[in-house]
């Protein structure tokens, strides 16, 4: 089981790593490492080159956390899943070569989240995980993240600090995983993924409690290049 499971990380952190926000950027001829809040997510990449292209980088960086969680389900024909429609969780799955379906992908998706924040095609700089996040824990726990995406949609109409937003969304899944009671490893995952998704925001928490966290504004102008 060990290999299976190594082979998912490493799959998943170079599919992180692909940097799809500085891809986009340059193609529109910016480096977004050195505009905005310098972040490669689709937050940054909105504010500074407007809707399409961040809602463009955002599908992309979710579709790497979806791939990542669920390439074993492409691994072999005999995969099976079932759902626990009295918890709206994940009950059990088939193997694939002595390794789980829901083991694989959080796998996959843990990977994914470093390669996504530290990649190696960019000198180990990325994003915060937010959209990488959310692809991929659709595939594994669509009832939490459905919760957790309308606390977010929710916070953000509110307070229109996608930072506060983010937070609040990554304590809510937790909530909503143990509430559902899915499994042990998944509720895990949900709370790692949370910590790790505070953690990429420490910054932004510190600008909240000042007050000099910016509001996401829609841009009404196009940006000279």
């Amino acid at each position: 089981m060990l290999l299976p499971l190594l082979t998912s990380t490493l799959l998943g952190y170079f599919l992180g790593s692909l940097p799809f926000g500085y891809l986009v950027a340059r193609a529109k001829g910016v480096n977004i490492f050195e505009v905005g809040s310098k972040n490669p997510g689709a937050t940054n990449v909105r504010r500074v080159l407007g809707a399409g292209p961040g809602n463009l980088v955002f599908a992309l960086d979710a579709l790497k956390g979806a791939i990542a969680a669920s390439w074993a389900l492409f691994a072999s024909t005999r995969m099976t899943i079932s759902y626990d429609l009295s918890s709206l969780g994940v009950s059990e799955a088939g193997r694939v070569e002595g390794a789980g379906f829901v083991e694989l992908g959080v796998a996959g998706l843990i990977g994914a989240l470093v390669g996504h924040s530290f990649s190696c095609f960019t000198k180990f700089r990325g994003g915060k995980g937010v959209a990488t996040s959310l692809g991929g824990l659709l595939i594994l726990m669509p009832a939490a993240v459905l919760i957790a995406a309308a606390t977010w949609a929710l916070m953000f109409f509110l307070s229109r600090y996608v930072s506060l937003s983010s937070i609040t969304a990554a304590v809510v899944l937790v909530i909503s995983a143990y509430a559902l009671s899915l499994s042990s490893l998944l509720c895990g995952l949900a709370a790692l993924v949370a910590v790790f998704v505070i953690l990429r925001h420490l910054t932004n928490i510190k600008r909240l409690l000042n007050g000099t966290e910016n509001k996401f504004v829609r841009k009404s102008t196009s940006p000279k290049l």
